[in-house]
């Protein structure tokens, strides 16, 4: 996905780059892992790779409002697959080689692997890649310095990290955020914190 995106930035006359650095599981905040989990896939650790309730939940939402874009159901695991080993085209070969690396995963690596590959490279600002980047260009830390709050944040932007920013929140990330934070906590998330974007 780095190459896929540094290519397209090349080809519109921006020039090559993208900030990334790779750590190990025990350089990224327990909190941040916490945050992603709670705010991207809560079943993360009980499901193999796909979340059939969230794909129901999605399919029986799309048949009640056909005219909305299909909601995403990703699992981390599908979003690791996706975005390490495929560019971003849409197709259904596309697809089912997504599902393959995704079972593959599932099969070689431990659910701790996949959430710190996850950490590790997904976007977090416009061409800033992975936890030690992400929490370098928002709080101006370490990725193993980050809070609660901070991870929340993080996390809170990863729907659409171009559009949203962890380190100046609108209302919207921000309310996103602390319903984050209250999962992370294991405390119910009130329904009123489900919002459209401000």
């Amino acid at each position: 996905m780095m190459l896929y995106n540094s290519m397209v930035h090349l080809f519109s006359g921006e020039g090559i780059f993208w900030s990334h650095t790779n750590l190990s599981q025990n350089q990224i905040s327990p909190y941040l892992y916490s945050a992603i989990v709670s705010g991207e896939d809560q079943r993360f650790f009980s499901h193999d790779g796909f979340d059939t309730a969230q794909i129901n939940d999605a399919l029986r939402e799309h048949a009640r409002h056909p005219n909305r874009p299909l909601r995403g159901a990703s699992t981390i695991s599908q979003q690791v697959a996706k975005n390490l080993f495929l560019p971003p085209w849409h197709s259904f070969l596309r697809e089912g080689i997504e599902a393959y690396y995704t079972i593959l995963m599932e099969i070689m690596w431990p659910k701790t692997r996949i959430l710190q590959m996850y950490a590790n490279i997904v976007e977090f600002a416009p061409n800033v890649y992975g936890a030690e980047e992400g929490a370098e260009f928002h709080f101006h830390r370490h990725a193993n310095q980050l809070t609660a709050q901070q991870a929340a944040q993080m996390a809170a932007v990863l729907p659409n990290p171009v559009r949203w920013s962890a380190s100046h929140p609108s209302p919207y990330i921000r309310r996103r955020a602390a319903r984050i934070l209250r999962q992370m906590r294991g405390l119910p998330a009130s329904e009123a914190d489900d919002g459209e974007p401000d």
